[in-house]
């Protein structure tokens, strides 16, 4: 099995910035993408950035300049960090990874618990 577990998340005024962590344990032979997701209230999830083990990335057009994903591909973690946040951004955030557990077996989604980023006004 593998864990993904999320650290960072908070309460910050529009235009500040946060750093999200998410570590990745358990049986890993290797990982393909990391990346992290959100889901305000009553909406659905939707990707916030991605980046590949080699990595390139892929950001939603609403964070780019502003957000930045990296990764540390020896400590399976991968990082977001959050810079001139405003209210839209609130939401729970998930981290992603798409995880090779052996040689043989095609990799696997798994998924974070979420932690709740609030941007106030």
């Amino acid at each position: 099995q593998v864990q993904l577990v999320e650290s960072g998340g908070g309460l910050v005024q529009a235009g500040g910035s946060l750093r999200l962590s998410c570590a990745a344990s358990g049986s890993i032979f290797s990982i393909n993408s990391m990346g992290w997701y959100r889901q305000a209230p009553g909406k659905q999830r939707d990707l916030v950035a991605v980046i590949a083990n080699g990595g390139s990335t892929n950001y939603a057009d609403s964070v780019k300049g502003r957000f930045t994903i990296s990764r540390d591909n020896a400590k399976h973690t991968v990082y977001l960090q959050m810079n001139s946040l405003k209210p839209e951004d609130t939401a729970v955030y998930y981290c992603n990874a798409d995880v090779f557990t052996d040689r043989v077996y095609p990799p696997r989604d798994y998924w974070g618990q979420g932690t709740q980023v609030t941007v106030s006004s």
